[in-house]
């Protein structure tokens, strides 16, 4: 992949995955009955706070989501659309789900092609994009008062984005790269997400 072919694919990667992140946050602002402030704030932590972590954990400061414009004018005008939806959108759980779906597997992919980018080993990549795709939501989650979803949500979360992720980054070092195969393989795992949850596939627990 070019250096411009990576840019534009890391790009449109983190703008899709702030502005769904931020808006499913910006949801759960609203189902919480937070004012507009309190909106804003939660999109923005929700929508910017998977890439702060991934450009800490491989070393790219000061992280793109609060030296960039661009991204972070995303979050807000995520807030800004889920505050102003309708009454019933914002209340209902289906939407949150399906924008969090998309979040998780923008984040997870930029994730892994950012840190593959900045030269970690494959299996670092792997676990930096997992951690990025979950990021939000368990900000999210922490911050409306809510267990995370990654811990006690046994619908299948982090395992689509670790599957994508490690999908992705082996493709990547076989050499088959481009935006492409990046967005691709966002969708596969904002469609294993979805299929997941629509079919009721979850992680069994102890039966002790």
């Amino acid at each position: 992949m070019t250096p411009d072919a990576q840019t534009i694919g890391l790009t449109i990667l983190d703008i899709v995955g702030v502005f769904t992140f931020a808006l499913a946050g910006g949801l759960a602002g609203v189902r919480k009955g937070f004012d507009i402030f309190g909106v804003l704030v939660l999109a923005g932590a929700c929508g910017l706070g998977g890439g702060v972590l991934r450009d800490l954990l491989i070393g790219a400061v000061p992280p793109v989501g609060i030296s960039d414009w661009t991204l972070i004018l995303s979050a807000l005008l995520a807030g800004m659309v889920a505050f102003l939806l309708p009454g019933g959108v914002e209340r209902s759980r289906r939407p949150l789900l399906v924008v969090d779906a998309f979040g998780l597997g923008s984040f997870a992919i930029a994730g892994t092609l950012k840190g593959l980018q900045f030269g970690v080993p494959v299996h670092t990549a792997i676990i930096v994009g997992t951690l990025t795709g979950v990021g939000g939501g368990l900000i999210r989650d922490l911050l409306t008062d809510q267990v995370p979803a990654l811990l006690a949500d046994r619908d299948l979360y982090a395992v689509p984005a670790l599957v994508g992720s490690a999908t992705f980054a082996t493709l990547y070092s076989l050499d088959v790269q481009g935006p492409v195969v990046a967005i691709g393989a966002a969708i596969l795992i904002t469609g294993f997400r979805l299929i997941a949850l629509r079919r009721r596939w979850q992680i069994p627990v102890s039966r002790g």
